[in-house]
Order: structure tokens, then sequence, then C-alpha cells
């Protein structure tokens, strides 16, 4: 990758941590976690791999994002933003009564949210029906999917991998957010996922482990097709980029920046 793509990329990311940090602190939210670990996941999905238009928002040829991991909304909305599909006044009304960005992502909140989801553990289940429809004659789209490692404690992402995998459905990419912190605990210790890849192998997936923060490592991963869905599993920080007190804690699932702290990360 040339040094001006690669800074290109880099200060998208420092934009859209920005927004997730603005949003938290106005909104005094939770969630901010998985926000920021998922950044670079996103940027590089919207401004490099997949095939969207902001212009065209409902383009039936646009690559499809199913955003499972929707209580990490602010990650989505900030990268939507400064890919041009909504005007960024928006996100300064992130969760008020007047304003249209639920905390959990939901269809046609803005342009650009492809599904209601929240409810984890549905979100592969559903990419998974669109990659199946994206079979379809005159149909030539990609479906990706990101998951938390969380969710996949969950019998119905498992379910939707066989489903997928019985079905080779090589237009489905499903990412894990593998931050190995969720709501009550480490994900080791809640319920151990490990050995993570070889589980997604034996159910038909390609599987490749990446840095989740390396552009270098995401960029390749994302854009390789094989003929059977795929797994990037995303080795990524929870917290990264937030408040230091909150980087790889759990406290970071709840407790919004302080205003010493939001003054200092802007």
């Amino acid at each position: 990758m040339n040094k001006k793509k690669l800074d290109q990329l880099i200060s998208r990311a420092k934009a859209v941590r920005r927004d997730i940090l603005s949003m938290s602190y106005r909104a005094k939210s939770a969630h901010s976690g998985g926000a920021y670990s998922v950044v670079e996941i996103l940027v590089v999905l919207y401004f490099d791999v997949m095939r969207v238009n902001p212009k065209n928002a409902e383009d039936p040829k646009r690559d499809r994002l199913i955003f499972s991991k929707a209580h990490d909304a602010k990650a989505l909305y900030g990268v939507l933003c400064e890919r041009g599909f909504f005007d960024r006044k928006i996100l300064e009304k992130y969760e008020s009564d007047d304003g249209i960005l639920p905390g959990h992502s939901t269809r046609h909140c803005v342009a650009g949210v492809e599904v209601s989801a929240g409810a984890l553990g549905h979100g592969l289940s559903m990419a998974a029906g669109v990659a199946l429809a994206g079979k379809l004659p005159n149909k030539n789209y990609r479906v990706f999917a990101i998951l938390s490692d969380g969710e996949c404690d969950e019998g119905s992402t498992w379910e939707a991998a066989l489903f997928a995998g019985h079905h080779r459905l090589d237009n489905l990419t499903a990412v894990v957010d593998y931050n190995k912190l969720q709501g009550y605990g480490k994900t080791r210790d809640v319920l151990n996922l490990e050995p993570f890849a070889d589980k997604w192998k034996a159910f038909g997936f390609a599987a490749r482990q990446v840095d989740g923060h390396s552009f270098e490592e995401l960029i390749p991963a994302l854009s390789s097709v094989h003929d059977k869905p795929t797994v990037v599993i995303a080795h990524t920080i929870k917290g990264l980029g937030g408040p230091k007190r909150h980087v790889n804690q759990i406290s970071s699932q709840y407790k919004p920046p302080t205003k010493e702290e939001y003054m200092e990360l802007l």
C-alpha cells in the first residue's frame, strides 16, 4: 500500500473516532468500547472494498453491510457520515429526543443502514439470506456481516454459519470484531471460543485471522473471495482511541468520557 493511501485511511479512522467520542460525550451513552474497536474494519470496507454509492444508497447492485453488533452503532454512523451518506449535523443529535439516530442502528434511520439489529446473534442469519438472494440470476453483489465475538456464544450464529457453508455462499464474508471482552467479562471466561478459526473451517468457511487495526492486513483479507463463505477474525482492542482508563477494559462498554477526557482526546 502506498503512503498516500495509508495516510488517507488513517485520517478517516481518526475522524470516525472523533465522532464516536463526541457522540458518546454529548449523549452520555454506553457502548463506546466496541465502537472504537471496529473503526478500521468499517473504514476499509467503506473506503476501499465495498461497492457503494452515497448518492444512490438503494442501488440494487450495491454491496451490503449487515452490522450485527448494532449496539456499537456510533461507529457505523460515523463512517457513513464520513463517506457522505448524510449531513454531519445529524450526528450532533445522536440519541437525543429530537434526533433520528437511535442507540442501536435501525433500518432507514439514515441512508446506508441496511437492517435493524441489536438483538445479538441474528446478523449472520440476515446476511446469509441476503447473500442467498444475491445468487439469483442478474444479481452480483457481496454481503459483509460484522459480528461481535460475544454473539458467537449464540447458537443462532452457528446455525447461520452451517447454512452459509452448506450453500457455499461465496459472496458472503463474516467479520468478527474479536476484542475478547463482552458485557460481563472476558470472552474466554464467559464462553471460550477457541479454537475459533477451526470452528469456522469445520462449518465450511475459509478463515483468516488478522490484526483488526492494520489496514495492510485488513484490505487483502476483506477483498479476497473464495469458492465458499469467508470469515475474517479481526483481533482488536476494545476502546482503542478512547479514554485511556477504558482501553481493553469492560468499563468501556458502559461509561462515557468525562468532560476532561473529552477535551483531551478531542
